[in-house]
């Protein structure tokens, strides 16, 4: 958890009228080799990232279930938690949207939330750039009115430019595994935590 994804969050509050974010800490991330540090830390981490801004909230069930945490199911089990009825708005890079179709059962997220995908300012997500069913789904479902988000419990997507953070969760392991400083790049309580129980370091 770093200030790239921080201000993420808070801007997607301001931009796109939404109640709050729940941040979801995967399980055992499907698309990624396993973490180096426990669930548990991860779980720690994101709970002292966010802590103090009323706007947020932290869901464990991923973490909880100790199985590899998809998209689909994950939004299932808010469906069940939260009713049909109710928006839900999943926040995505630019870069995680043109990659989604090698998510599990894509074509189902749009049945069960919105999309609002986060940009570079001056650099729109582009339809043309994108494989020809993702672009379809974006050319379809793309609405310029947040209130779109409101109207409906899912089935658009919406984009927004963000405040550009060159920060990436990469970056920080790798300056702490060469012992440099990670200060700036991530709230004090997290970088605390992180050096209290020697995480990211090179055996």
């Amino acid at each position: 958890m770093h200030f790239g994804h921080l201000r993420l969050a808070e801007e997607a509050i301001e931009r796109l009228a939404l109640g709050g974010v729940r941040w979801i800490p995967a399980g055992q991330p499907a698309h990624r080799g396993q973490p180096g540090v426990s669930a548990g830390q991860r779980l720690a981490m994101v709970r002292l990232a966010v802590a103090g801004n009323p706007g947020f909230s932290v869901d464990a069930g991923e973490i909880e279930a100790a199985a590899p945490s998809y998209t689909v199911p994950t939004l299932e089990r808010l469906r069940a938690e939260l009713g049909a009825e109710r928006p839900l708005v999943l926040l995505l890079g630019a870069d995680a949207f043109a990659g989604l179709e090698s998510w599990y059962r894509w074509r189902e997220l749009f049945a069960l939330t919105h999309v609002a995908i986060s940009h570079r300012p001056g650099f729109p997500v582009a339809a043309a750039a994108l494989p020809p069913a993702l672009a379809a789904e974006l050319l379809a479902r793309q609405r310029s009115d947040v209130g779109a988000l409101g109207a409906a419990a899912a089935g658009s997507i919406v984009t927004f430019a963000m405040t550009q953070l060159a920060i990436s969760a990469t970056q920080i392991r790798q300056l702490r595994a060469l012992g440099r400083s990670v200060r700036y790049l991530l709230p004090d309580n997290v970088l605390d935590y992180i050096q209290t129980h020697s995480l990211y370091r090179n055996p």
